[in-house]
């Protein structure tokens, strides 16, 4: 009995204490007329600044069915990272968009949209419909 107990104890204290976002940046991806900007630049930045930091995966989720032409957003979780980190993870993130949107066709490419100080939250994301796992 003292087994199955302390069995328990720990599975629900490794449970309780997982690491879990709780803070997310959002990325938009809105339409002209001709669909939306590829989301591979943020994907190689994240991938890149994964291993440059020796980070752990990002925890990416994609927020699907915005709008007529395929818009959507991205939303990264960020607490994994130490306070220097996020800052120049935001900083590099930043700079890989508004390099996106330089590159883009001014009358018929969508834009990519990203506030840098704006942080969404898990309880944000509880209310978000059309919410999947991000996988490429």
């Amino acid at each position: 009995m003292k087994k199955i107990l302390l069995i328990a104890g720990i599975f629900s204290f490794s449970f309780f204490w997982a690491q879990k976002n709780q803070n997310y940046l959002q990325i938009g991806y809105s339409s002209m007329c001709c669909g939306t900007p590829s989301p591979d630049p943020v994907m190689t930045y994240l991938s890149q600044f994964q291993k440059k930091n020796k980070t752990k995966a990002f925890e990416v989720y994609r927020q699907s069915g915005l709008g007529r032409e395929g818009e959507f957003n991205l939303y990264i979780g960020i607490d994994k990272l130490s306070k220097t980190q996020k800052t120049n993870f935001i900083k590099g993130l930043h700079s890989a968009i508004s390099s996106q949107n330089s590159k883009r066709n001014q009358s018929s490419d969508g834009t990519v949209n990203f506030e840098k100080t704006t942080v969404i939250t898990k309880a944000d994301l509880g209310n978000a419909r059309n919410l999947t796992i991000y996988k490429k």
